[in-house]
């Protein structure tokens, strides 16, 4: 068991990430490789879930583009996530926002908390 701890923390990427919850607008900074160039990609959107436990969580990131719901899936220990940026602090009372697929229009916002 030890060296499987030894090999995770030799792979490990220590990045620095603001703290988020869900309902919460970010900016996921994601660096993409089309062939042999690089760029980065800017991803905006809700925090819809944050599963996971310690340095294995994931989180889910809902958009809107051209009114169709586009969801993606990012590791957090990603060494591909550049920076991770909050716009919008949400006020939710749930962990996971699966009711906002149903939803469009005005009755799809989330109010801000003020922190």
């Amino acid at each position: 068991m030890d060296l499987i701890k030894i090999a995770e923390a030799a792979f490990s990427t220590s990045k620095e990430h603001p703290q988020f919850r869900s309902g919460d607008t970010i900016t996921v900074s994601y660096r993409i490789k089309e062939g042999n160039k690089e760029r980065i990609q800017q991803y905006r959107g809700v925090v819809i879930r944050i599963c996971g436990h310690q340095d294995k969580k994931r989180f889910t990131v809902r958009k809107m583009s051209d009114n169709i719901g586009v969801e993606r899936i990012f590791p957090l220990d990603s060494p591909f996530i550049e920076e991770i940026k909050v716009n919008k602090y949400g006020k939710v009372r749930r962990a996971k926002l699966y009711y906002l697929r149903k939803l469009t229009g005005k009755k799809a916002r989330i109010k801000e908390r003020r922190s």
